[in-house]
């Protein structure tokens, strides 16, 4: 993977594209401001970020797009933005995987904590646990009942080694003192395909992916693993509140700028995108897809972002996950 990304970004330091202006002070900046995202138009990041960016472009009085850079788990896109112009032109929708996971399974051409600066979290998002019928249970209580009754039994789906909803699984086993079986997939497509075939047992998918399939019965929501229940499954209890308080394996997406850039600019940076991720229209359009905002200051997103290193550096340091 480090060699994926280094293909991708050191075109750029060598062809002169980045050039850093540290001494910029100016906000908004007299160009195109440009929101990276590391994964491909059409998923929940992408359509957060275009909902954001319409916003901010209205805001601010300035051009505002969307450039999708999809590859590496994201990371190619944070690799990107680290060396990007540090004059407030370009910041990143980062993700939970570089910004809080990656830095344990592999060695990266950045440092997450150095050279991307802390803007404010953007949104938050837990996935839920499916199972399917045959597995023969209903609810959350019997599905762990049945995983230590048949320890290395029970398997559970991911989008990956490393992946959130991997480490979903392994913080559950841990939690639980229970052995369920960790199967990868390449994405959540192949995930979904082999769980509605019966050749996995579980899956902690995203709630878009997992609704469809949750609406026409194939597939048993049992609990999602934020610390609030999803406003789209009101009646499925967190894992939190079902015998493992302070549970909290939410996905969340945040902004975060080049890592030199001022401080008077990612202070002006983070007054904006507060601004627009209270704004009550933005919010419906958010909620749409399942997205909850949760604008913060720039010094709490550090802390969320090193409190949940922590925590899946312990689960990958215990576990043993390797980036395979």
């Amino acid at each position: 993977m480090l060699r994926l990304i280094k293909a991708v970004i050191v075109p750029f330091i060598l062809g002169g594209l980045f050039v850093s202006n540290t001494n910029a002070q100016e906000f908004p900046p007299k160009k195109t401001i440009t929101i990276v995202v590391g994964f491909a138009a059409g998923g929940s990041a992408d359509s957060a970020a275009r909902i954001i960016a319409k916003k901010l472009s209205e805001d601010l009085g300035q051009n505002v797009i969307v450039d999708n850079k999809p590859g590496a788990g994201g990371n190619i896109a944070h690799a990107y933005t680290a060396i990007a112009p540090a004059d407030g032109s370009v910041i990143l929708f980062g993700s939970i995987g570089p910004l809080s996971i990656a830095p344990h399974l592999m060695k990266l051409p950045y440092d997450p904590q150095k050279d991307l600066a802390p803007l404010t979290m953007g949104v938050t998002f837990p996935n839920v646990l499916v199972v399917i019928p045959e597995l023969g249970v209903k609810n959350f209580k019997e599905y762990i009942a049945l995983a230590k009754k048949n320890p290395g039994k029970i398997t559970f789906a991911s989008t990956g080694s490393g992946s959130a909803s991997h480490l979903q699984g392994e913080l559950l086993n841990v939690r639980a003192d229970i052995d369920t079986v960790h199967i990868p997939y390449k994405g959540g497509s192949p995930a979904m395909v082999d769980l509605l075939g019966g050749r996995v047992s579980s899956y902690y998918s995203a709630l878009a992916t997992a609704d469809p399939y949750i609406k026409n019965g194939k597939l048993i929501p049992i609990a999602t693993t934020g610390l609030k229940r999803a406003p789209t499954l009101p009646n499925i209890p967190t894992i939190a509140e079902s015998g493992y308080p302070g549970f909290d394996a939410s996905n969340w997406y945040a902004f975060v700028a080049p890592g030199k850039t001022p401080d008077i600019i990612l202070d002006k940076w983070n007054k904006a995108l507060v601004a627009v991720l209270k704004d009550k229209a933005t919010n419906t359009q958010l909620a749409d897809h399942g997205l909850t905002p949760n604008p913060g200051s720039r010094e709490d997103l550090a802390k969320y972002i090193n409190s949940q290193s922590v925590t899946w550096g312990k689960i990958i340091a215990d576990r043993k996950i390797t980036d395979d």
